[in-house]
């Protein structure tokens, strides 16, 4: 499978943005999604993950209230929704996938997508 990010851009301080992240290939079903993201001078980070066909979700305590992830199957699309954005959000935004639902969110992931840059303003 191979990933598509998008979606991103530059918001004022309490506004929503949503990404989105196209799948390429027969087996995106077969794959947990996750996003995560980078700063500038820092590590990467996990945001959140979404499971195979969608009923589980797991998000970062820094997002968790804030940002949503869903998937569509028969898109082959996974979705960030981020509301009440915060300058601290501003970093690289990576969709990712991998088979395995209790490592994603460690990192270890199969295919990363390229990224999308969120810029907020204060």
């Amino acid at each position: 499978v191979q990933l598509q990010a998008s979606g991103g851009g530059l918001v004022q301080a309490g506004g929503s943005l949503r990404l989105s992240c196209a799948a390429s290939g027969r087996a995106f079903g077969s794959y947990v999604m996750g996003w995560f993201r980078q700063a500038p001078g820092k590590e990467r980070e996990f945001v959140a993950a979404v499971s195979w066909l969608g009923r589980s979700t797991y998000h970062a305590d820094s997002v968790k209230g804030r940002f949503t992830i869903s998937r569509d199957n028969a898109k082959n699309t996974v979705y960030l929704q981020m509301n009440s954005l915060k300058p601290e959000d501003t970093a690289v935004y990576y969709c990712a996938a991998d088979r395995d639902w209790a490592t994603l969110p460690n990192g270890h992931v199969e295919v990363w997508g390229r990224g999308t840059q969120v810029t907020v303003s204060s």
